[in-house]
């Protein structure tokens, strides 16, 4: 079955949908985001969501903004995901996965009577994100790898070079964006990204700026 149980393009996925504003939780297209749901008011949002569509908006709160903590502002692109696992615990959590379809723009955020914010979005300006692996070829694999392989060395990582060698460039990408372990402005950028291979840019630039941070030197101009 699909992963996208039929979303096509952006005419075929709700216009209202339930956010969760989570930092640092970067969600993308055709990606898996495990979570764990404890507070009443998301565990109401996944009630709700698996009795209609299953579709969630993960986004971050701009927390430079100084909005309230208890209502922060959103930054203006997120991305939809339909939960496609769902477990309850003994005590009452919900672990779930979200498998991303595709970036939306906020266009409002709507007055509610639940207790989880929803919003008016848009997904015209990521029509691309329907398409499994488009623009793959452009991406600069060996780049990503490299900027991967300085940043597991220096940080004494372990990971799986056979399973990454076998990964396609969306998948390789979009997976090392996701589990990176970047502040929120610098995953903001890797999904504000009009492309793959711009996405992949990002993830090269700042892994090599943090890389340099962590040295303590300054980068030189060649």
């Amino acid at each position: 079955m699909s992963t996208h149980a039929g979303y096509k393009g952006p005419a075929d996925c709700p216009g209202v949908i339930p956010v969760f504003p989570l930092p640092g939780a970067l969600l993308l297209p055709r990606g898996q985001m495990p979570l764990n749901i404890f507070e009443p008011r998301y565990l109401a949002m996944i009630d709700d969501a698996l009795r209609s569509d299953r579709i969630i908006g993960m986004i971050q709160p701009d927390v430079e903004a100084g909005s309230s903590p208890m209502t922060p502002k959103l930054f203006r692109v997120g991305c939809a995901g339909r939960i496609t696992q769902f477990a309850e615990t003994g005590d009452g959590r919900y672990l779930i996965s979200l498998t991303g379809i595709a970036r939306f723009r906020v266009e409002s955020e709507l007055a509610t009577t639940t207790r989880y914010r929803r919003c008016q979005v848009s997904y015209d300006d990521f029509a691309t994100d329907f398409e499994a692996r488009a623009g793959e070829e452009a991406v600069d694999r060996e780049g990503v790898l490299k900027a991967l392989r300085d940043f597991v060395e220096v940080n004494d990582l372990k990971v799986d070079w056979a399973g990454i060698e076998e990964a396609p460039n969306e998948a390789l990408v979009n997976a090392l964006c996701m589990m990176s372990p970047f502040g929120a402005r610098e995953k903001q950028a890797m999904l504000e990204a009009p492309d793959l291979k711009t996405r992949a840019e990002v993830l090269i630039a700042v892994t090599e700026m943090e890389l340099v941070r962590g040295s303590g030197s300054e980068p030189t101009l060649q």
